[in-house]
């Protein structure tokens, strides 16, 4: 489902500047729209209010496609509409299939672009002035205009870079949906974008943190692994309310985790997309035991499978996290079997030291989704062929493959997960940035997944 959100409006295109002059370009920029003329011929426009979001994107295909001139929005580190509209148009131009997604052809063929424009002496367009333009309105645009349109914000994106320390730069910019206060008002987001290596980056943590907006709440969108020992990381988590992450991303999400979960234990507040992503498997899974005859069935429950996307396990190991630690089950042992399907295997014991075996399987998909790792199916039941607590649920959108082909699912309550547009990244994000804190359910699902992972 594409996301719709009023026209925009630019008020200020990307401009070079020094990092002693950000503030001030940014206070130029709202003086000159600070009040609309007489007759109200012109819109003003009111600068950021509300919050700041500080993006660390490490990914540099929305960089390119800016400098190139396929991409005309902000460097946010979305891959919403709006950046998928820019590389079904780079796509295009170079001939390669339009599937809107960054593969390896197209990043080669953006690279290449990018170093033969340098090589020549040119300067890559960044207005795409050069470009056959798509129209961001059609296609939809992003979270970040989504978000001015209800709260104006400031957007300070991070974007390290390779080679030499040669500092960092900088770029300011404005821009607004048509979302009025009134008939002469734009509610606008600006942004701060910031280039340059890690270390450059980390030397000038301080003046980053001195760019958040007073009193306001602060985020941080960390689209890498949290790294407690970098120290942009850290200053920037010392200064923030919340510290957004999503595990569907983490290279070594067993590793990474477990990274999460010291953070949480040392008070940070972090929440994690991809966690978000299990509350239908949840609820579902909850709702399956609330007919009080099989609630008293639900304790019978000592065998579980879980299916999943191959490629990022998170989901599958937060889920039987959160699972056990509803279940008060305490991890034993974790086996990994490896095999087609990446076999794990996780023991527990309940209170009244019943064994519990679970099995988690990497399902090779052919056409696989946009979220690495998504769960495909689980089946939780018993050795107890009396008991009545068997459930299996499965993904609408790829079946219960391995959980109807060994039979006796006809006793099992099958119930279908409906794929929601919602649990894509950039509106989990719009509503993450509503709320702050620490998430107690997820910390203490993440404390059980932890307890399993330190097994292995």
């Amino acid at each position: 489902m594409a996301t719709q959100s009023p026209p925009i409006v630019s008020i200020q295109s990307p401009k070079d500047v020094s990092l002693s002059e950000i503030e001030a370009e940014l206070h130029q920029i709202w003086q000159s729209y600070g009040a609309a003329d007489e007759n109200g011929g012109s819109l003003s426009a009111i600068r950021a209010s509300t919050f700041t979001l500080i993006v660390y994107e490490p990914e540099e295909t929305q960089q390119l496609l800016a400098a190139l001139g396929y991409y005309s929005g902000p460097i946010d580190g979305i891959a919403g509409p709006r950046m998928v509209a820019a590389l079904k148009a780079a796509q295009k131009a170079y001939g390669l299939q339009r599937t809107g997604k960054p593969d390896a052809a197209t990043k080669a063929k953006l690279h290449e672009e990018y170093a033969e424009k340098l090589q020549n002496g040119a300067t890559p367009s960044s207005d795409g002035s050069d470009r056959l333009q798509y129209s961001a309105d059609l296609e939809g645009a992003g979270i970040a205009d989504l978000i001015a349109a209800s709260n104006p914000c400031r957007i300070i994106a991070l974007c390290p870079i390779a080679g030499e320390d040669e500092g960092v730069t900088a770029q300011v910019s404005a821009s607004c949906p048509i979302q009025k206060h009134s008939q002469s008002t734009l509610v606008c987001c600006e942004y701060v974008t910031l280039r340059g290596t890690a270390a450059a980056l980390e030397r000038n943590a301080g003046m980053i943190s001195a760019l958040m907006i007073g009193d306001l709440p602060k985020f941080i969108w960390w689209k890498a692994t949290p790294d407690p020992d970098y120290g942009l990381f850290k200053r920037l988590v010392e200064d923030s309310n919340s510290v957004i992450t999503d595990s569907s991303s983490f290279h070594q999400p067993e590793v990474d985790l477990l990274r999460i979960n010291t953070l949480f234990e040392k008070g940070i507040p972090i929440a994690d997309l991809n966690w978000r992503r299990l509350a239908a498997w949840q609820e579902l899974t909850a709702a399956a035991f609330d007919p009080p005859e099989r609630r008293a069935d639900l304790k019978e429950v000592d065998r579980v499978t879980i299916d999943y996307e191959k490629g990022n396990e998170a989901q599958a190991v937060m889920y039987l996290g959160w699972l056990a630690s509803r279940l008060q089950w305490r991890p034993a042992s974790y086996q990994k079997e490896g095999g087609d399907y990446d076999i794990r295997r996780v023991h527990f014991t309940t209170p009244d030291q019943r064994k519990i075996e679970a099995e988690l399987a990497a399902i090779p998909i052919t056409d696989s989704g946009d979220i690495p790792g998504d769960l495909i199916s689980l089946r939780l039941g018993s050795t107890n062929m009396e008991a009545d607590c068997c459930t299996v649920l499965c993904s609408e959108t790829a079946g219960c493959m391995r959980m109807e082909a060994g039979g006796g699912a006809q006793s099992c309550r099958i119930q279908q997960v409906t794929p929601l547009f919602d649990q894509q990244t950039e509106f989990l994000l719009s509503q993450q940035l509503q709320r702050w804190g620490i998430d107690m359910l997820y910390k203490e699902s993440l404390a059980v997944t932890a307890e399993i992972l330190k097994l292995a």
